[in-house]
């Protein structure tokens, strides 16, 4: 089986699944003006989403949450380190072959290791960044490909 290529069960087309995990505190900022829908068609045109993530902290807005929910996040929220639980949800999804390619979406350098250990588990990466300013250039040299989202 390829790394990027899964044989779907009962058909003879090979899709490339796609996972998107957004790290939402680092990326949904004022300053980049960076639409939900946008990242999803970036990632969207590499394959099929299977996985489709916004990561926010406990100081997110129900608006935030539902305009998320409504195309077609699944929202995580959590009270400790965004980044840690992205990286961790990231790196288990490598791990047991949800994706053939691990889209982030951060600025972060912090997610530079799961970009690393998904490459050499065979999975594509694709490091998103919020315009140019919000480029992180170890973790889009570390990623198979680098996008900047032009605001």
């Amino acid at each position: 089986m390829n790394g990027l290529l899964r044989r779907l069960v009962g058909g003879d087309e090979s899709r490339t699944r796609v996972g998107l995990f957004v790290d939402g505190p680092n990326v949904l900022r004022d300053e980049f003006d960076v639409d939900l829908d946008d990242l999803r068609d970036i990632a969207a045109d590499t394959g099929d989403l299977a996985v489709t993530r916004l990561y926010l902290d406990e100081h997110a807005t129900p608006g935030l949450i539902q305009a998320a929910e409504a195309r077609g996040y699944e929202v995580i929220v959590t009270s400790g380190d965004v980044d840690v639980k992205l990286a961790v949800d990231a790196a288990a999804a490598v791990v047991d072959g949800t994706m053939d390619v691990l889209a982030i979406a951060s600025r972060d350098t912090d997610f530079k290791p799961v970009v690393e250990t998904a490459g050499k588990r065979g999975v594509r990466t694709l490091a998103i960044a919020p315009g140019e300013h919000g480029k992180s250039d170890a973790l889009g040299n570390a990623a198979d490909e680098a996008l900047v989202v032009d605001a």
